[in-house]
């Protein structure tokens, strides 16, 4: 399901809409004047499995939160360098097919958190983040295990056939998403063209839970800028 912040600029809306497209079986709601909680629990009872909402700052998109259902984690991140299929020229056609998808220098614990399963254990359903990372807040060792995880479920498996792909490429900690068709132009060239939008995140928090819990749910990872090792320090890659 995606949404957005309450009161929502035009450009805004185009964005959530084309965010939908990205996502096979996704669904976008008009926020109104809908509470989070309110939202999270309709979502639980029609059997949505994650929840997206995207917020702005004068018009511009400039946040992403990544919430899973039923348990969680929820992952936040900053956006910026947002290009709207709309701002492409000579754009393509999208496809529906699921696409393939790549995960490009996530290489870390943590970059490869940022994937996020469900397991049964018993008889409760439990997130993977929940059963690896209980602790998570007291060990960074532990904690560097998170990205790929929340980002790859939010897309169903694709047939071998699909001509769709879905690019995560880390550089310092910005994952640049990239959305594409192909076509192969004979036996041994492919054509790659551009379908968008495209934009830059910047994972700066995840917490266990879902977004209603926000106030009170643990944080897993979070993002310290004001140390003297901030801006040497990568997390997302080994490299």
């Amino acid at each position: 399901m995606v949404t957005t912040s309450r009161d929502p600029s035009s450009r805004l809306k185009m964005f959530a809409k084309e965010l939908k497209l990205i996502f096979p079986g996704a669904q976008r709601m008009n926020r109104g004047r809908h509470e989070v909680g309110a939202l999270v629990r309709a979502c639980k009872a029609n059997g949505v499995t994650d929840l997206l909402v995207v917020h702005e700052h004068r018009g511009v998109p400039d946040g992403l939160i990544v919430s899973h259902l039923p348990f969680g984690p929820t992952a936040y991140f900053t956006l910026c360098n947002v290009v709207m299929r709309h701002d492409i020229p000579d754009i393509g056609t999208m496809s529906e097919a699921h696409p393939h998808l790549i995960f490009h220098n996530l290489t870390s614990r943590l970059g490869q958190r940022v994937r996020c399963a469900s397991r049964q254990v018993g008889n409760d359903l439990e997130t993977e983040a929940a059963i690896e990372c209980r602790p998570l807040c007291k060990s960074f060792s532990i904690t560097v295990h998170l990205v790929t995880s929340i980002l790859k479920y939010l897309f169903p498996v694709p047939k071998e056939d699909s001509k769709r792909v879905v690019t995560f490429a880390n550089q310092d900690d910005y994952i640049s998403f990239r959305h594409h068709v192909y076509k192969k132009t004979d036996h041994r060239n492919v054509e790659l063209i551009e379908v968008g939008p495209r934009f830059e995140m910047k994972l700066y928090m995840i917490k266990l839970g879902t977004l209603e819990l926000e106030s009170t749910a643990d944080v897993e990872w979070r993002w310290h800028p004001y140390t003297h090792t901030a801006k040497k320090r990568k997390f997302l890659s080994v490299e």
